[in-house]
């Protein structure tokens, strides 16, 4: 398969940190441990230098594991590879958010981080406990703090000069600009589901005009079957620009202007992933006129991730 450097190379100015986010991003939401390690460590020698962490995968430990591996034997700079992590929602509180963001710099041995995002617009009772419920299995959230609070715990981490830039996930438009218009420091990145069938474009029409990187997860539709690596549209253009349906995907992803994330969890699919070539014209607009709408995730509701079930 010939290769492409020019797409998967692209990378994004940020609007403050330093200065570029390579386009093709390594999400490390990965349950298994082993995994993780492995994964992580074949992605790296993929090409990928950009790699998503959180406090919430529980995983910091091995994916820091792996980029030190990295780091000592396969001859990868620290300042080469953009790594993120993000801040969890039980840790919203302004006091908490400088020890969280201490603790996964510990976990991950890292000395600064390149992006640190708020995981979601939604606070959670503070506390230890990731999901905390009621007796009736509901969400205990916290009214005692806002997001612009917490921003402003996250500002005070850039102004501290290890923490490079910051951003939130999981957030939609009507609750991005209120802050944005408030924050000292505007957000560097702004990462949500997105996909052809969720194309989030207002949103993307409003990060462009800002200079806020959108970075797209779940490109590939969480792998949700059958979902878009089935989709026929997709399909037939894989089939006529030799390419498989993961690639196209991603590809568009690029060409339209966003960062992503993607998880393969073997050396093959890593590469596969890594080498992405440009869409002719008019498979690019194809994809574009896709009229199916499915969020595939109902975290941007209620801070709690979760799959939404597919009707049929």
């Amino acid at each position: 398969m010939f290769e492409y450097p020019e797409l998967r190379m692209t990378t994004m100015p940020l609007n403050h940190g330093r200065g570029q986010i390579p386009a093709l991003g390594f999400g490390t939401l990965i349950p298994d441990p082993a995994v993780t390690v492995t994964a992580t460590q074949d992605a790296l020698e993929a090409g990928f230098r950009h790699f998503d962490c959180a406090e919430r995968y529980r995983n910091e430990r091995e994916v820091g594991e792996a980029l030190q591996a990295g780091f000592a034997v396969g001859g990868i700079a620290r300042q080469d590879v953009f790594i993120t992590t993000k801040l969890w929602n039980s840790n919203h509180r302004p006091e908490r958010v400088a020890p969280a963001f201490e603790a996964s710099l510990d976990r991950l041995r890292l000395d600064y981080l390149d992006l640190y995002l708020i995981h979601t617009p939604f606070a959670f009772q503070p506390g230890d406990e990731q999901d905390p419920r009621d007796q009736n299995g509901k969400v205990l959230y916290d009214d005692g703090v806002t997001l612009l609070d917490t921003w402003r715990a996250m500002e005070s981490l850039v102004d501290g000069g290890r923490c490079r830039a910051i951003g939130l996930s999981d957030i939609t438009l009507d609750r991005l600009l209120p802050l944005y218009e408030s924050a000292r420091i505007k957000p560097a990145v702004v990462q949500v589901e997105s996909h052809p069938y969720l194309p989030e474009t207002e949103l993307l029409e409003f990060c462009k005009k800002h200079g806020i990187v959108f970075l797209a997860f779940a490109p590939l539709g969480h792998g949700m079957k059958p979902g878009l690596l089935e989709d026929p549209v997709i399909s037939a253009i894989a089939a006529r620009v030799e390419m498989t349906p993961a690639q196209v995907l991603l590809a568009w992803a690029v060409q339209r202007g966003t960062a992503l994330l993607t998880t393969p969890k073997t050396a093959a699919r890593a590469r596969e992933n890594y080498n992405i070539q440009p869409l002719p014209k008019d498979a690019f607009d194809e994809i574009n006129r896709i009229q199916i709408r499915q969020r595939l995730n109902d975290v941007v509701n209620t801070g709690s991730p979760g799959f939404i079930p597919r009707v049929s």
